[in-house]
């Protein structure tokens, strides 16, 4: 038996050794030395969601086979959780340690459209806000992969303007019953025909709107090869864990879902983020760290590296905010390519929300038809209520001695392509802060429709070998 055990660990180690030595090509001629991820370690013992009552009929609910399957395995020491082909309906997911959910080629592990599903009780009252489909809190050693698909069943959720869809799909949100507010301008997930509401009124639902796959507090975590889709809200967020592997992934969702960002890094260390294929309602790949005194207390994002991503529609192909106040700190972002995004790459925050970057190297970027601005920094950004109405107010005032002011600065760019855009580059500060400098933009093509630079008094750029061309006039 004792023979079995280490010949076990000898078999995991190699595991672990062949996994880290396919990531470590990534961390060759970085432009600063940044840690390399650790890969979890997952026992190799394996269970079948069927062995525990699961049935992907698409009908049957299967969030107590997952729970059994789990728990098993966790009793253990972990292992594989295998969905096989099928529609898997499900309530919660909660992931423990030492556990890989695999979800096979044509499995689909599908959110129950019943919102009650994923409201937990705490000390016998119900949570004001809903729980992501998958979990995991305070864990070590993690992993979701797989062929298949996680569906949100986000429609469920999500709220729509009237301008951004089409008669038929008008048609379509107004056959499943809902509410329509200002007009009929917006519509509301609010009284659907089949399924019951879970706030009294559209707007207090609307908080309770959650993600798709939330992962908190968590060491040692990789989401590979899986596809992800139609969140009713963000897809991804790992938050204040270390060693995260997000790879060969891709998400999509509706380009006007709102709040639908594809993948939120808060907080995080030790982060690599490579062939991924992304078509978000939302921001593409996003970091951030925390808001006020509680991103202070969460850190940074630290030591981030993504490379050899594609980004299709998003708000941005790349962005930093809007709330940072943990700060960033040696992000590398390289050899990627953003096709038809709103803008490329991304820097937004507001008072309040801001931090510091420090070491943030961009390079050897490939854009085409991006809608507004290649590169933006962006000092006054606030969020705005899902309304219509809100979208026509102006951005707040800034105040004297601001607290979390946004700096952007030590910010490099190189070799950034980028063939038709609005705008190339814009960035606008705040009156009376320093809050953009020590940015500089070196040997780049940008081909703009519009402008080429829109660069505010309190903004400073440095741009060096770097070609602006447009139409001719």
């Amino acid at each position: 038996m004792k023979r079995l055990t280490f010949l076990f660990a000898i078999v995991l180690l190699n595991i672990t050794a062949i996994q880290a030595n396919e990531y470590g090509r990534y961390y060759s001629n970085l432009p600063v030395s940044i840690p390399q991820p650790v890969v979890p370690t997952i026992p190799d013992n394996s269970v079948n969601i069927k062995d525990f009552g699961g049935v992907g009929d698409g009908v049957t609910l299967n969030t107590e086979a997952f729970r059994k399957a789990i728990s098993a395995l966790d009793k253990q020491g972990g292992g594989r959780v295998v969905v096989p082909a099928g529609i898997w309906l499900t309530g919660l997911i909660s992931l423990k340690d030492n556990i890989e959910l695999h979800i096979e080629k044509n499995a689909i592990v599908l959110a129950s459209p019943d919102r009650n599903l994923f409201i937990k009780d705490i000390d016998g009252k119900k949570d004001t806000k809903c729980t992501p489909l998958i979990s995991a809190s305070k864990r070590k050693n993690i992993a979701i992969t797989g062929q298949g698909v996680i569906d949100g069943n986000g429609a469920m959720w999500r709220p729509v303007k009237r301008d951004k869809v089409s008669n038929t799909e008008w048609k379509e949100f107004l056959y499943m019953g809902g509410t329509q507010t200002e007009g009929g301008k917006l519509w509301f997930p609010f009284d659907l025909k089949h399924y019951d509401n879970i706030a009294p009124t559209p707007e207090a639902q609307e908080t309770m709107r959650t993600h798709l796959i939330r992962i908190t507090d968590c060491e040692n975590v990789l989401v590979k090869d899986i596809t992800l889709q139609n969140s009713p809200k963000f897809h991804l967020i790992p938050t204040r864990c270390k060693n995260v592997i997000v790879d060969g992934v891709t998400i999509r969702c509706p380009w006007n879902a709102q709040n639908g960002d594809a993948l939120d890094i808060s907080s995080c260390k030790d982060v690599l983020i490579v062939n991924n294929t992304i078509d978000a309602g939302d921001d593409g790949i996003c970091m951030k760290a925390g808001a006020g005194k509680s991103g202070l207390e969460y850190g940074p994002c630290e030591n981030i590296l993504i490379e050899n991503n594609a980004v299709f529609h998003a708000h941005g192909g790349f962005v930093i905010g809007s709330e940072f106040t943990g700060g960033m700190t040696n992000i590398i972002v390289r050899n990627n390519r953003f096709c038809g995004t709103d803008t490329g790459l991304r820097f937004k925050s507001g008072i309040g929300r801001g931090g510091t970057t420090k070491g943030i190297y961009i390079s050897d970027i490939y854009m085409t038809d991006i809608k507004e601005e290649a590169i933006i920094f962006e000092c006054s950004y606030i969020d705005k209520k899902y309304s219509v109405k809100d979208d026509m107010k102006s951005k707040s005032a800034v105040t004297n001695n601001a607290p979390f002011a946004p700096v952007f600065t030590d910010i490099h760019f190189s070799n950034i392509i980028c063939r038709n855009a609005k705008t190339a580059i814009s960035a606008q500060g705040l009156e009376g802060l320093r809050c953009v400098y020590g940015i500089n933009i070196d040997n780049s093509t940008f081909f703009y429709t519009s402008k080429d630079k829109n660069i505010g008094k309190g903004a400073e750029i440095t741009i060096n070998n770097c070609k602006f061309l447009t139409y001719e006039k």
